[in-house]
């Protein structure tokens, strides 16, 4: 019972990557690697879950693919920018995420990924010192680089239509500005006027591909596509955004088990998050101006599931503090800990630790696989503007902050969301409520 209105997969999807780093060279060997069918897609939704369509005799449980047109593993091709030069094979080996032998065998297909010059400006990103980057003047010369990287790609790889992601490092924190943010029209200008100050880097990668027709989504928690401007500009080419923040480890968990002390009605004194991880992440973290990014988006995720004007009783005033720390003898391994007090019947205290021993990159690579997948599904769906049924794989959904609009943060509201997208995309009811 397909809708129509979705346009088919057809033809080849490229996805180009912003980071070469470790969640970009595990997602691409193992996506190689399922195509082999030397390993499995393990955690992708898009490649496992079933959904139920239809009620009563009606009702099936079916993949997302027999209820949606989803661009297949073997239909993908790799591209990449990043400002170390090492091609896929190399990253992937020193990122020592994977084992050899789990590289090894799409060795060939690896090496002929090499990745573009990156837009860069080591401002956002100090403790980066890599030289494969671009030279350019303005930002505005940074965003038409990268259309003429993607056009390059796109005809040179036969493709029919790219997805662009952001799997690289967390810029220093940019507030939104209004007087640049605010408009098109003003980011425009100053990207022009080389405003170095209020256009990230990642802006101009996100600008060039909303461009040149191909969706964009925002892996790290960077301002990019939170601001009026790109929305504007996602409404004018008709093309999805998604962001922010890949949801791996610590707030998946967090968006998981907060939901059970609010279903259970108890209280709540305050959640102490700290996580040790030593990849170049962590290490690009471990700069103030660069973790603050990361905080604002990590502390957003309570806030919205356990609400203090509707459990007055219950919310008020607990203390909610996030960590990060690097530690390199982990590398990707990453580590968090959760402290939570809790309070019960009379108000007697009680805590909950959790300990997640985490891969980072493990996580991440089948995130980085339905992001894209669904954001191209999107695309040809119709779909535009930011895509909040994706908010299921984000730490910080994107959300209209001008508005009264709040984000949906608990991981079962969102999941009811995700569900009932498909179910519209393939032409059947978006029968569940989300509340």
């Amino acid at each position: 019972m397909n809708n129509q209105s979705v346009k088919p997969a057809e033809g080849k999807l490229g996805i180009m990557v912003v980071g070469l780093g470790a969640v970009t060279s595990t997602f691409i060997t193992g996506v190689l690697m399922a195509r082999k069918g030397l390993t499995k897609p393990v955690g992708s939704m898009t490649q496992y879950d079933k959904i139920r369509v239809g009620r009563g005799a009606e009702k099936k449980y079916l993949p997302y693919s027999e209820i949606v047109p989803l661009a297949s593993l073997d239909d993908i091709v790799f591209g990449a920018w990043d400002v170390y030069p090492a091609d896929a094979y190399r990253s992937a080996i020193y990122c020592e995420v994977l084992k050899e032998k789990d590289i090894n065998p799409v060795r060939d297909e690896l090496e002929k990924i090499v990745p573009m010059k990156a837009a860069f400006d080591k401002n956002f990103a100090k403790r980066l010192d890599g030289d494969n980057v671009k030279d350019c003047r303005t930002r505005w010369e940074m965003v038409e680089q990268l259309r003429e990287d993607i056009r390059r790609f796109k005809h040179e790889n036969g493709c029919d239509r790219i997805v662009v992601a952001w799997a690289a490092s967390t810029e220093i924190y940019v507030p939104v500005y209004e007087p640049v943010h605010g408009s098109l029209a003003a980011l425009e200008q100053a990207m022009k006027d080389n405003d170095t100050e209020h256009i990230a880097p990642s802006m101009c990668y996100a600008y060039a591909a909303l461009s040149e027709g191909a969706p964009f989504i925002m892996g790290a928690p960077n301002t990019t596509v939170d601001i009026p401007a790109m929305w504007e500009l996602a409404e004018k080419t008709r093309m999805p955004i998604a962001g922010k923040d890949f949801k791996t480890g610590q707030t998946l968990v967090k968006s998981g088990f907060a939901p059970i002390i609010g279903t259970r009605c108890l209280g709540l004194n305050g959640w102490f998050s700290t996580n040790i991880l030593g990849n170049r992440d962590g290490l690009v973290l471990d700069e103030p101006e660069n973790f603050r990014t990361k905080e604002v988006s990590k502390l957003s995720t309570l806030e919205s599931i356990l609400v203090p004007e509707a459990q007055p009783d219950l919310y008020t005033d607990y203390y909610h503090k996030v960590r990060i720390n690097y530690y390199p003898p982990r590398n990707d391994d990453k580590e968090g800990w959760d402290n939570i007090d809790i309070f019960g019947w009379m108000g007697y205290p009680m805590q909950v630790k959790i300990n997640f021993l985490c891969r980072d990159s493990i996580l991440a690579a089948p995130l980085l696989l339905d992001l894209c997948l669904l954001s191209d599904l999107a695309a040809r769906a119709g779909r535009y503007g930011i895509q909040r049924f994706l908010s299921f794989y984000l730490k910080s959904p994107m959300y209209d902050y001008r508005t009264d609009e709040v984000p949906v943060n608990h991981l079962f509201q969102q999941y009811t969301m995700l569900k009932n997208a498909i179910r519209e995309m393939g032409g059947y009811e978006a029968d569940e409520e989300v509340d």
